[in-house]
């Protein structure tokens, strides 16, 4: 039980579910209800409005609104006497945030979270919008229910007119001519690009910025694909700004959700699996493409964030930590200079130019946010020390912080584990294995791939989208199957053990038979098994995750040229063919799809590696960058195509081919390399 104003509150209905989000909210004064058939009769029998209020474990300000609104006794009293009151994990239910989402951004220009929207008793929106302050709050839920009372025509007539925008939305002219996919279309999509690029602090050239992975790994392609040294520039600028600022945790690793403000020093303070995932992959492809140790350092000290404090017994991911400590945001990262001075003695001097414990890191409070503005080599030769002497010392430094930082308060850990994040994050482990060659990194992807495919993929083949205490819960989203699917390829890449391209083939039929929309041969976010909503969503735009359309059309395309399935490349062409037209102007919206037409673009290199020393070929082959190039192989031919007849006995053959067309093969990796052009 908890108090509100001296007075105790029982628990609603949200008690019982497994969703930490949801359970922050099990105390409210508010009458809330889970998203359910029970809650969505309640408001057509009583023929009530309902709020439908959608927020995450990790969301600082749906944490304010709860303090100010949802725990407050009168605010309680009017939802509950006018409304049925809905709570909903975005993370666990993220077809009912795409529909209010679009909802409340066709209303108010944005979205954004807490999302707030009350609907008509048929789940239709009607008004909605993000973060109010109490009493906007309190206004906004008399006059709506007050308009339903008085004017219910006029509320269905407003709620008929959303309702088709939001169906509409995602509305796609259907191409039926053959796409031709060109250089110039991405010359259009970089000239409108580059003047929006911040060529001073990195990133975008707005705040708050956001790390925006998949863009900056189609950045780092398109530049070293064609040579454009100004835009390489751009791409390490912007990975050592990161990985110098606040936004990354210098001490503990891992990154932040986002910056406030446009240098990168002050976060955010949530940590996303998502974002962690993905940036582990962009680090690791980065340091294959420059070798600089920095990133290196970014990966391991990441990686190790996530095996101490994301990881669960069974190998599988959490999915967030709060920004908030004891009420306050970002209480458990920050430092006063006295903290610092007294844990660590005469090592502070030193510290605290290394960790801008003056003017650059002052935050508020007399905190200090930790971030440098100094590579190691430079600052190491300041001091006559080698930078190993120095990074011996950052490290020992490192090791007393975390200790102490470790006595406070921690910030609520959203403990579910949902298949889309956890798949992102195998795909991090397996890419960053492929840059670094490290085995515990490949034991953490193999242990979290058995967890999908032994716990969250049902005897029907489909996937489940969440998992917490030992059971698996709602049927999974596209997101699910998708990322899946490149993180199996991403695994047999570096294993060539053909039992996870056989899975990740299996879940792409799955989702062709259920998420297929036939008329364009895009997918849609929720299954044809699922309950329908009042609208059917497509994912389309790239944002701080690839959109789920884009990755299933990548995930095609790597698919086809690995099994030899003509009808996925087709697919993928399609599905490409169909964005083409948002390309040019909305390139930074679209970056995955621009990952692939860059697939399309250039020469695709399908390497077959084959014999007995097939996986150390493999490694030698990585150390040598090349975006467009796909690994398969092993020891024996396992019934791939590309490989059929390749196998010499007591022999490892590299084959470079391009549309199965494959040159005369070599023993010698760096001859092979020299064929990659």
């Amino acid at each position: 039980m908890s108090q509100v104003e001296g007075a105790e509150i029982p628990a609603n209905a949200l008690i019982n579910e497994s969703s930490p989000y949801l359970l922050q909210h099990a105390h409210n004064p508010v009458h809330w209800h889970p998203w359910s058939d029970h809650a969505l009769q309640l408001a057509r029998d009583q023929n009530r409005l309902m709020v439908i209020s959608i927020g995450y474990s990790a969301c600082h300000w749906c944490h304010v609104m709860e303090r100010e609104s949802f725990e407050d006794l009168a605010v309680a009293a009017v939802m509950n006497a006018q409304f049925v009151n809905i709570k909903v994990d975005r993370e666990e239910r993220p077809d009912i945030d795409h529909v209010y989402m679009t909802a409340v951004q066709l209303m108010a220009g944005r979205g954004g979270w807490p999302l707030n929207c009350i609907a008509l008793p048929d789940g239709r929106p009607l008004y909605g919008g993000t973060y109010f302050p109490r009493a906007q709050w309190l206004r906004i839920l008399q006059d709506v229910a007050k308009l339903w009372e008085s004017d219910p025509e006029r509320a269905l007539e407003y709620a008929t007119e959303l309702t088709h925008g939001v169906q509409q939305a995602d509305l796609l002219p259907v191409v039926k001519a053959r796409s031709r996919f060109t250089a110039k279309l991405l010359k259009d999509v970089m000239q409108h690009w580059h003047p929006h690029l911040d060529n001073s602090e990195g990133g975008s050239d707005r705040a708050p910025k956001f790390p925006m992975p998949a863009n900056y790994m189609f950045l780092l392609r398109q530049a070293n694909l064609t040579d454009d040294l100004k835009l390489m520039a751009h791409v390490h600028l912007t990975l050592r700004k990161m990985a110098f600022g606040g936004i990354f945790d210098q001490v503990g690793g891992g990154f932040s959700r986002y910056s406030v403000d446009p240098v990168w020093k002050v976060p955010h303070f949530e940590k996303m699996l998502y974002d962690n995932a993905q940036l582990v992959s962009l680090y690791s492809e980065a340091f294959r493409a420059s070798g600089r140790p920095l990133y290196g350092q970014v990966v391991e000290q990441t990686l190790d964030f996530i095996a101490r404090e994301m990881t669960s017994p069974e190998g599988a991911f959490y999915s967030a930590l709060d920004a908030d400590s004891e009420g306050e945001e970002g209480k458990f990262y920050v430092w006063t200079a006295v903290e610092l001075q007294e844990l660590l003695g005469a090592d502070f001097e030193w510290v605290k130019d290394y960790y801008n414990i003056n003017s650059t890191g002052l935050w508020e409070h007399d905190n200090h946010i930790l971030l440098r503005t100094t590579d190691d080599k430079t600052f190491a030769a300041a001091r006559k020390w080698t930078v190993a002497t120095l990074q011996a010392k950052v490290k020992k430094v490192n090791g007393l912080l975390l200790k102490r930082r470790g006595r406070r308060v921690r910030p609520g850990l959203d403990d579910k584990q949902l298949t889309s994040w956890n798949a992102l994050m195998l795909k991090g482990y397996a890419d960053a294995y492929r840059a670094f060659g490290k085995a515990k990194w490949l034991e953490a992807a193999l242990r979290n791939a058995d967890f999908l495919l032994k716990v969250q993929r049902r005897d029907d083949g489909g996937l489940w989208h969440g998992h917490k205490n030992g059971r698996s819960t709602v049927n999974g989203f596209l997101e699910d199957y998708c990322f899946s699917i490149e993180a199996l390829i991403a695994l047999y890449q570096v294993t060539f053990d053909r039992h996870w391209l056989d899975a990740a083939d299996g879940l792409a039929q799955y989702a062709i038979t259920h998420f297929m929309d036939a008329g364009t041969g895009m997918f849609h976010v929720a299954s044809d098994l699922d309950p329908k909503l009042f609208a059917k969503k497509m994912e389309l735009s790239d944002n701080v995750i690839p959109s789920s359309n884009s990755s299933m059309a990548n995930g095609l395309f790597l698919l086809g040229h690995l099994l030899g399935n003509e009808e996925y490349l087709e697919m993928s062409d399609r599905m490409l063919g169909q964005m083409l037209q948002l390309l040019p102007q909305q390139g930074a919206w679209h970056a995955n799809w621009c990952a692939l037409l860059l697939r399309k673009v250039h020469p695709f290199h399908e390497v077959a590696v084959v014999g007995p020393d097939a996986l150390d070929r493999r490694a030698e082959l990585d150390t040598y960058y090349r975006p467009n190039m796909l690994l398969l192989g092993g020891v024996r031919e396992n019934g791939l195509p590309l490989l059929k007849g390749r196998a010499v006995i007591g022999r490892t053959y590299i084959y470079v081919c391009v549309d199965k067309a494959c040159m005369m093969p070599t023993e010698d990796v760096i001859e092979a390399v020299g064929l990659l052009v």
